[in-house]
């Protein structure tokens, strides 16, 4: 069984008792979430599309850890002029378990 559901902009696929990072969610360790907008669901031979959301699917997760990426290195170079400059980036997510996916 697993659903897609979108949060942040973005699609994610999640699987039963599967964990995913995705964006960030204010929420502290150990607590439970819930996602309603669910665009997708599996069960066994049973596939439901909905229009834009499945009616009555939800999906309840719990945050496993906060955290951040890897750090991300960004240079602009150009020769002969006398310029570079560096950045770096660390994108923040939150891990999460699925407990449960109910259609």
């Amino acid at each position: 069984m697993y659903a897609i559901i979108e949060f942040g902009g973005r699609q994610y696929r999640l699987d039963d008792q599967a964990t995913l990072r995705m964006a960030k969610i204010e929420a502290l360790p150990g607590e439970k979430v819930s996602f309603d907008k669910v665009l997708a669901v599996r069960e066994d031979s049973d596939f439901r599309i909905g229009a834009p959301y499945v009616a009555g699917a939800q999906v309840e997760c719990t945050v496993i850890q906060q955290g951040r990426g890897a750090k991300i290195r960004i240079m602009k170079f150009k020769r002969k002029k006398h310029y570079k400059k560096q950045a770096g980036h660390r994108q923040d997510f939150t891990a999460v378990r699925v407990d449960s996916i109910v259609a």
